[in-house]
């Protein structure tokens, strides 16, 4: 035996010639690498992911996971060309994107209820923790798919939330050689140039390489707010023979946006047109880098050894202004409050994991028993300002903020150490996962008023057992039923600046039954799932009045609960056709709360939310071979506007669309050639959406078009 399978899947797709044209009609064995347990790799056909390790830490068939799992492959990533994180599963059951509106700055959205943004954002099977304003940013371009484990995930992956994981994939080194480069013009003077290479180092070594780079010049939407960014991601693989592997994944990107991309809020709390920043006075840089590596190596035909590990750093560095209340003297001005801050985070991940195989009469046990430890530092340098009023009658004008000094400095330390075992059980068609992992978390905050050097210490310790349950039945023809039961425990990063204490965890447990359908006869996968989830200390965004003015930042309230269903389905056809469609319900109720919240909706959160994306690419004996065309809408219903239930959000239809065209299709000499255009909320629908009582704009129309070159 040896450390990477070759698993082959026999479905009628259309086949290749050596130039690498597909052949309508032929029926190709697809041979699919399975990469062991390492990063969640997913193995997918077109849009159809049929396996990763993301829902059990080993590479496991979806459909064989007791949990609700999806993930946005590398073909959806290439036809629907997102350009941010939010934009990549935007089409995912249960995920809501867009609640805050048109900001650059943070890829912030939820998932059956829940926010992920600081607990449920994994790279490569590993924790990226965030804190504050600290959260790394995302470049689409850099990955090769998402896979998204829905609902609570601790029994493997210690520190997440209710909502459940999405784990991003980083490109890896390919053993073929590739390469492309392609050139970007888009709405806002957006230019960007990207490429990215890969292949054996040379012709005799067992060392394969890959480099990604991007550079974009942009505007945005917004004055003063710019979406400018370097991304550098050079990756290496050792691989000396089939029992051993060492990757080593590397991340460099600087990104410049606003510290604020906020509309400014009426005293009826009305959005407006008036952007409430001030023009002069409104920088943010980010820098950030990571370095890793996964390494597996085989000991024998039972064991496998794995270590994966990163350490990652980011440091943003920002000047904001807010708009708040008309001035009282003169009411066309807008008074504006005004800060600075710098933040920095650096973070250290490892995880080692020891694999057997084996049986036991007629049983047949996956053994998986881990060790993980996250060490995290987050460092806060904050300092509050007024900036001159905001003049209506001149909008776009900046006006100079004299610097501001930082008036306190928080310092976080914090370690965790968690343990696991998981046993996936398979008895003739019977499928039984379970999984409990015990977790010790070390908190130390110290609090400083600059003004004063007075110092405020605080210590935290935490702990506790997280456990999953899932039984899972193969019939015949392929229905796979499963019931499961899953916990979570998430220490949270960072402090509550209402309160100047740091954040107790967040603990939440799930009930899930489902039907997953990988269909024999087509390349398509159907899966439903019912849900039940409650949590307690969970974390949100609400507007909250502060000795500085109002700010709207993270709070901690009781207890919620949150039913659903989410359906979803995912093809490629051998015709041309692919194709992604979900539905999800989802009901939300705050059950421990502030004073007039309890009974309640979570704000913000649909009740039904809807999506399809169609990509139909026309075969070579059509008149207009060449020619691929992709249409896709996103249904939002109404949801309310602040946990008070007081007003709604309008439901609406987002479109998006997308047309490309294969210049080898016209003569093999302009083989590797194309181009596309990628169009985001088509017919530029602008409305209103408010959160925890504040309120956005959704963002406008964006048109790319991307001229690609590979070989």
């Amino acid at each position: 035996m040896t450390g990477i399978a070759l698993v082959h899947f026999l479905t009628p797709v259309a086949a290749q010639d050596a130039t690498g044209k597909q052949q309508d009609g032929a029926t190709v064995l697809q041979d699919i690498i399975v990469n062991g347990g390492s990063g969640g790799v997913i193995q997918a056909d077109g849009y159809v992911g049929k396996s990763s390790a993301t829902g059990t830490k080993t590479d496991t068939p979806f459909i064989e996971v007791p949990q609700s799992i999806s993930s946005v492959t590398e073909q959806q990533l290439k036809d629907r060309n997102p350009q941010t994180l939010l934009d990549t599963v935007a089409y995912t059951p249960g995920t809501r994107i867009g609640a805050y509106g048109f900001d650059p700055r943070f890829d912030s959205f939820s998932v059956r209820g829940f926010d992920v943004t600081y607990t449920g954002i994994f790279r490569d099977n590993l924790r990226q923790p965030g804190a504050g304003s600290s959260l790394f940013k995302t470049e689409p371009y850099g990955l090769e798919g998402v896979s998204i484990l829905r609902g609570p995930s601790s029994a493997l992956y210690g520190a997440t939330g209710a909502g459940g994981l999405f784990n991003l994939i980083t490109k890896r080194p390919t053993e073929e050689p590739f390469h492309e480069v392609q050139l970007q013009y888009g709405t806002e003077q957006r230019y960007q140039t990207q490429f990215d290479v890969s292949g054996p180092v040379n012709n005799t070594d067992p060392f394969y390489y890959r480099l990604t780079g991007l550079y974009r010049d942009a505007n945005t939407e917004q004055i003063s707010v710019p979406d400018d960014r370097i991304y550098i991601a050079p990756a290496f693989m050792w691989k000396p023979d089939e029992d051993t592997k060492l990757t080593i994944l590397g991340e460099y990107s600087r990104t410049k946006t606003g510290g604020t991309a906020a509309y400014y809020n009426d005293p009826a709390g009305n959005v407006t047109d008036f952007f409430a920043g001030n023009p002069a006075f409104n920088d943010s840089v980010q820098n950030q880098a990571r370095i890793g590596y996964e390494f597996e190596h085989r000991l024998n035909d039972v064991f496998v050894f794995r270590q994966n590990a990163r350490a990652s750093t980011l440091n943003i560095d920002a000047d904001w202004a807010f708009a708040y209340a008309p001035n009282k003297i003169d009411p066309s001005l807008l008074d504006r409050s005004a800060g600075t801050f710098d933040e920095r985070l650096t973070a250290f991940v490892i995880d080692n994991q020891l694999e057997a195989q084996f049986e036991t009469g007629a049983v047949d046990h996956t053994l998986l028993a881990g060790l993980d430890l996250t060490k995290l530092r987050w460092r806060s340098l904050d300092g509050r300002g007024v900036s001159p009023p905001l003049d209506t009658n001149n909008p776009t004008a900046g006006a100079f903020v004299a610097p501001i000094d930082f008036d306190t400095r928080t310092v976080q330390d914090q370690w965790q150490v968690g343990t696991y075992l998981q046993d996936q059980i398979r008895y003739d068609a019977w499928i039984l996962t379970l999984g409990g992992r015990y977790d010790w978390v070390s908190t130390d905050t110290d609090n400083t008023d600059l003004s004063t050097n007075a110092l405020t210490t605080i210590s935290q310790r935490d702990k506790a057992f997280s456990g999953r349950i899932g039984l899972g039945y193969e019939t015949d023809f392929g229905v796979v039923p499963y019931a499961s039961y899953s916990t979570a425990f998430s220490p949270n990063a960072g402090i509550n600046q209402e309160t100047d204490q740091p954040f107790k965890p967040t603990e939440s447990e799930q009930e899930e039954i489902g039907v997953k359908y990988l269909l024999p006869s087509s390349n398509t996968l159907l899966t439903a799932a019912l849900f039940n989830i409650d949590q307690k200390n969970s974390l949100y965004y609400e507007v909250v009045n502060l000795p500085t003015g109002p700010a709207n930042i993270q709070v901690q309230r009781g207890k919620i609960r949150s039913r659903g269903l989410e359906l979803e389905a995912n093809t490629s056809l051998d015709n041309g056709l692919s194709l992604v469609a979900s539905y999800t319900y989802t009901d939300t109720e705050i059950l421990e709360g502030t004073t007039g919240t309890v009974g309640n909706s979570v704000s913000s959160v649909p009740r039904h939310m809807a999506g399809l994306w169609a990509n139909y690419t026309f075969q070579e004996s059509s008149p207009v071979y060449g020619l691929g065309i992709g249409f896709g809408s996103r249904y939002l219903g109404k949801s309310y506007t602040s946990d008070a239930n007081t007003a709604q959000n309008g439901s609406r239809v987002l479109f998006d669309a997308a047309v490309r065209y294969d210049f080898g299709a016209i003569d093999k000499k302009y083989d590797g050639l194309s181009l596309q255009v990628n169009a985001t909320n088509l017919f530029d629908r602008r409305e209103a959406v408010c959160s925890a009582g504040f309120c956005y704009r959704d963002q406008g129309r964006t048109v790319i078009g991307s001229l690609r070159y590979t070989w």
